[in-house]
């Protein structure tokens, strides 16, 4: 059996709504709400700006770490939510970020920290990858409902 001391999600969110990267005051406030709703006990929490067009929202967790970076000119965001259990769903918080962003693409990697199956050969880190433009799900929707009245005529 693999020992796991921490789950790493990191996600990048394409074409966030630029209303929503502009309100920083708002997500100062509702970004550590969010996980302590979810049960996290927030230590400390900062938003930096970076330069004029890049800030940083930090929140140190009892329970691990979360960071966005918000790239106002690009509606792009970086985030990177560390837990520090391995039974963690950093799956579900990240859903409530991308309600909050409304990338129009995204792409995460999940990371297990801390793999003591030292013993196997392979020591490269298990990764995997999701990309979901949520255009080309809205498109493939699209078309079946076409395809479905067509063949209605």
């Amino acid at each position: 059996m693999d020992k796991i001391i921490a789950r790493h999600l990191t996600a990048d969110l394409y074409g966030c709504k630029a209303s929503r990267l502009a309100d920083e005051d708002s997500l100062s406030v509702k970004v550590p709400a969010l996980f302590e709703e979810h049960g996290f006990h927030v230590m400390a929490s900062t938003l930096q700006d970076i330069d004029e067009s890049h800030s940083a929202l930090i929140l140190l967790l009892a329970e691990g770490h979360f960071a966005i970076h918000l790239y106002h000119d690009l509606a792009y965001v970086a985030a990177d939510l560390f837990l520090c259990e391995f039974s963690a769903a950093p799956e579900d918080l990240l859903q409530h970020i991308k309600n909050i962003f409304k990338p129009e693409k995204f792409r995460t990697t999940y990371l297990k920290r801390g793999d003591f199956n030292v013993s196997g050969a392979d020591m490269k880190p298990q990764t995997k990858t999701r990309v979901a433009p949520l255009r080309r799900i809205h498109n493939t929707g699209a078309k079946v409902i076409r395809l479905l009245a067509h063949r209605k005529h």
